[in-house]
Formats: structure tokens, sequence, C-alpha cells
């Protein structure tokens, strides 16, 4: 079949190199020059492991192309997604829809004959409903039928979630439409993939009430964190005896210094906007929200008490500055929070990850950043693990000693165990442990 992507974004870019993948025809579209041609030329731009080798090999397959002119992409096409930025609005936590409503403008004007277009933006419930009257009043004759496709792309495992996936949503009564969307998937079929065709709506919620349960069970298990440290407790043993409860499973149940990233933080607000709006207000979320925020600064907390209280004029450590491994995404990252928050006690910061540097350079004030962990540690009266990059899992630790002015570890992602540490000289300070 023949996709038009739009949008080179993390969703547009993973999504169309996968459906390529799947052995059908995909045009990614952008209106930044310089991003497509960065793409035509085999750059990447952003990090995902195996993208880029998954990009080069269907480029040239001659099954993916990148253009900034959609008009033959979206005439040709059997399926036109928007796979556009949908970042929460300043001032009131809603979901921005002018790039998805821009999209479907200009779908709008170019879509030659049926055409599915689907909406694999993160969108509030209604969306695809608005989308139908974009169409209604650009092009009332227009053959269209309206899908919603949420994706659950996990950063850092985007490519397996895509093509192994828990389940494929589908949001469409339109029976072409539900056909077309088959074929597109049909390689899932050899896993034995649930697909779920449900009404638009259904599928729209179905996205935020995901990520909005995921992201109340880690601030759970961060708060039963809390209670071990204050009980006298372990937290990971905690979360081994629940999660082995098949009502409950395993995943998300890592304590450590609260969530971040593109889609948990923007999601749970829009979410509790749609709620309001509706007159159902999801107190819950709208704890979770509050709960996960104080997180942050709890986190600075920890290192300030790590140092006597007395931070000023201290040099402190950061390993690791995105909001998760595998991923340059510094979008709501707990160290945005914490260093901000510890350069305001007096505290001199020096940094390294390994991808988020770039990123981390636009957004942080006054941090040096390094070249590798043992720079970082070199000089520093604290070392703070805040990303759980694996080579930070296996760090020389005699070496960091030597390099520290003091043996004092802070390690926000229970990487390490407290017995070794203490063994090994390290005051360390760990997380419910």
């Amino acid at each position: 079949m023949r996709v038009a992507m739009i949008g080179t974004g993390y969703v547009g870019l993973v999504s169309g190199a996968c459906f390529a993948d799947f052995g059908h025809t995909v045009t990614c579209i952008d209106k930044d020059a310089r991003k497509i041609e960065q793409l035509r030329s085999g750059g990447i731009p952003i990090y995902e492991p195996g993208l880029d080798l998954l990009v080069a090999s269907n480029v040239k397959a001659g099954r993916l192309f990148f253009d900034t002119d959609a008009t033959q992409a979206i005439r040709e096409a059997d399926a036109v997604f928007i796979g556009v930025g949908t970042p929460s609005r300043r001032g009131d936590g809603y979901a921005d829809l002018s790039y998805v409503y821009a999209a479907a403008e200009e779908i709008a004007g170019l879509v030659d004959g049926f055409t599915v277009v689907v909406t694999k933006s993160t969108v509030p419930v209604g969306t695809g409903d608005e989308i139908e009257a974009i169409f209604k009043r650009v092009r009332p004759n227009a053959q269209v039928a309206v899908v919603s496709n949420p994706e659950f792309l996990r950063e850092g495992a985007a490519i397996e979630d895509f093509k192994r996936p828990d389940r494929v949503v589908v949001g469409t009564d339109d029976a072409r439409a539900q056909e077309v969307m088959r074929e597109l998937y049909r390689p899932l079929y050899l896993n034995e993939t649930p697909i779920l065709f449900t009404s638009r709506r259904t599928s729209e919620l179905i996205k935020y009430a995901a990520n909005a349960f995921l992201a109340l069970k880690i601030t759970y298990i961060n708060e039963m964190a809390d209670l071990c440290e204050a009980v006298g407790a372990d937290v990971q043993q905690v979360a081994r005896g629940i999660g082995l409860d098949g009502r409950i499973g395993n995943k998300f149940l890592n304590a450590g210094p609260g969530y971040g990233g593109s889609c948990f933080p923007k999601d749970t607000i829009a979410l509790v906007r749609t709620a309001r709006d509706a007159g159902a207000p999801s107190e819950l979320v709208e704890a979770t929200i509050k709960v996960n925020d104080e997180r942050k600064r709890a986190m600075a907390r920890k290192v300030v008490k790590a140092l006597d209280g007395a931070p000023k004029g201290k040099t402190v450590g950061i390993l690791g500055l995105t909001f998760k491994p595998n991923t340059d995404d510094m979008r709501d990252a707990p160290s945005l929070s914490i260093i901000p928050a510890l350069q305001d006690k007096g505290a001199r910061i020096q940094a390294f990850d390994p991808e988020g540097t770039p990123e981390a350079r636009e957004l942080l004030r006054d941090v040096d950043f390094k070249e590798d962990p043992y720079a970082v540690a070199e000089g520093s009266d604290v070392l703070v693990i805040i990303t759980e990059w694996d080579q930070f899992r296996a760090l020389d630790l005699d070496r960091i000693k030597l390099l520290m002015k003091k043996p004092v570890l802070v390690d926000l992602r229970n990487i390490y165990k407290p017995a070794d540490m203490q063994a090994r000289g390290f005051a360390y300070t760990s997380v419910g442990r």
C-alpha cells in the first residue's frame, strides 16, 4: 500500500520507517527543509536505537522517501497519517492541536479518491470529529474516512514496540477503512497481535487512559518508596512482591525521581482538562500530577541532605540528563527540576549524558558539561545518578572514589546495592531502601 506520513518527529519517523519495513511504500513529509535534507542525506534528527539502520535499509530498497511537498504523496496514498506534535498549550495545559488541524486542511485539499486519514498523534477525545468537520468545510465531496490509531511507542524501544506491539487500536466504524488498516498491519498477524477496532472517540481515550494509568503506577511506587524509607523496608522487594500478582504486573514499578518525557506529563494534564470539561473530573490523575511534580523537588532535597545540608560552594556531579536511557529526549526530564534546585542552593554542577548533552545545553544554564562519567566524578563532593544508562551500571567504582573529593553517591535509580557500596567505602543514598 502507499502511505503518506505527515510529520517526521518521533512518532512520524519511527512509524513511517516501520511501515516501509512491512513492505509498504511510504513518503514522510515535513515542512522543515533542513530536516528533510538531513534525512535524505542519511542523517537522523532524533536518537532511537536501530532507527538509522532501519531508515537506511528502506531508503535503499526504494520503499521510504522524504519530501517537503505533500502533493503527490497524498494524492497517491491509500492512507495518510497525521503524526505531528501535540504539545501542551501554554497557560491552560490543553493539547495544542494547531499542527493537527493545519495538516488536516492541507490533506483535504489534496486527497484523490477514497483515502483513509489516520490520526497517529496523541489527541483529546473528539479531535477526529473536528478533523472530519474540516474535511466537510474544505472539501465537502472528498471521499475520506477519519480514523484514530494511537501510538504506544516507548522511547528507546520504539521499533520493537511497533513491530511487536501488545495491541493495535483502531478507531473507526467505516468498513472500508477497517480493511485498509488491516492490510497496513497485516504483517503483525504472524505474531497474532490483537487488533482492537473501536469507535473513534473510544480509541482516542484509550491512549490517554493508558498513559495516565502508567503515570499513576510510577507515582504510586514512588510514594511506597517514601514509606519504605520511613519504616525500614525495601521498595524493590515490595515492588517484586506486588508485581508478581498477575492483576498488577511488574512493569512501571521502579522507584525513582518521577516520570518525565514527551508523553506522560502532557497527556496526564490534557486528560485532566478533558475530564473537567466533560463534568467527570479525574481526581486520581490530578493527584498523580501534583505528587510527581513534588517528587522531583524532593530528589534535590535528598542530594542536599547527602551534603550534610550545606550545598553552597559544593560541586555536584550529575550522571544522566535525559528523562530515560536510550533517548536524547530532555522533555520534562527530572534533571531539569533537580539541577536548578541545587543551583539555587549554591551548588556548582558538572554533568554528563551519553546522548542528551546537545539538548541539555539549550535548557540548562551554568552547567559544566563533561565528556564522560569519570570527568564528572573528578572533584565532585557528591555524585548523583539521575538516568540509568547502561554505562553507569558498570562504573569503575574504585576509580570514581579516588577522583571524588568525598566518596558520596546518591543513586536515584537504585542501580547499585547498598551493602556493596558501603563495603567500598561510599556514603551511599538510594530510593526507598
